[in-house]
């Protein structure tokens, strides 16, 4: 699979001390684009939270957050998707066209239009995935919630509930917009099937796409190793959140 990469520099790459096992924030930056990637544990759970921070107008679908890669150090883990859940503030509009009846599942979930899937071959050689497009990767079974469905069809494709910008107006935008509902700006992710003591440390090579294609652009945070590959423009950055 080809993915062409956005990756144009690393200026700065920043990272914080923090108290053991706190939530380890990756933020992303190319152009007009931006965006979070909080990774958190519960229990047994790996949760992240995955935010389309820019400020601009989503004008074309690759302004449109769709996915999130990531690697695991040390070792496979054998992860199970829960939930997707619309994060606190966040909300379902409608670009150029109706907000779907219901929009949501109970409990503000969007679980239909999510899928998650490990022992991939993902863009920036990622291992796990969560994505809101197939991009010839994730198909019907992978989903988050595969009794449901709330738009289009019953697997993750075109720009359906991807994650549009904070600074969004919906009546903007080009045809390919059109009729479909997407999340402003903020979705919470659970997976289970942590092992006792997994450190966050391990969570490497988070990488962020937007669009619906598997050549549409992609940011990746590089691991400190891997640095020296990249040129310079990119502003990337990686910390750790204080408890």
């Amino acid at each position: 699979m080809k993915i062409r990469s956005t990756l144009l520099a690393v200026t700065g790459l920043a990272i914080a001390a923090s108290s053991a096992n706190a939530a380890v924030t990756f933020n992303f930056s190319s152009g007009a684009r931006s965006a979070q990637a909080v990774f958190d544990t519960s229990g047994s759970n790996l949760v992240i939270t995955l935010t389309n921070t820019s400020n601009a107008d989503a004008l074309v679908p690759t302004d449109i957050l769709t996915a999130v890669f990531f690697n695991v150090s040390g070792g496979s883990l054998a992860f199970t998707p829960v939930s997707a859940v619309l994060n606190t503030g966040s909300s379902i509009v409608g670009k150029s066209g109706a907000v779907p009846s219901p929009a949501t599942e109970p409990g503000n979930a969007i679980s239909s239009e999510w899928a998650y899937k490990g022992g991939i071959s993902g863009p920036g050689a990622t291992a796990y995935g969560i994505s809101s497009t197939g991009i010839n990767i994730f198909g019907p079974p992978d989903r988050f919630n595969t009794a449901a469905n709330l738009q289009g069809p019953t697997s993750p494709a075109g720009l359906q509930y991807g994650i549009t910008t904070a600074g969004d107006n919906p009546s903007t935008g080009n045809g390919d917009y059109n009729g479909n509902a997407l999340v402003k700006n903020s979705v919470v992710f659970t997976l289970s099937g942590l092992p006792s003591g997994f450190s966050l440390s391990r969570i490497a090579d988070v990488t962020v796409l937007y669009g619906t294609s598997a050549t549409d652009p992609f940011i990746q945070v590089p691991t400190p190793g891997s640095i020296a590959l990249f040129g310079a423009g990119l502003v990337l950055s990686r910390r750790r959140r204080r408890d």
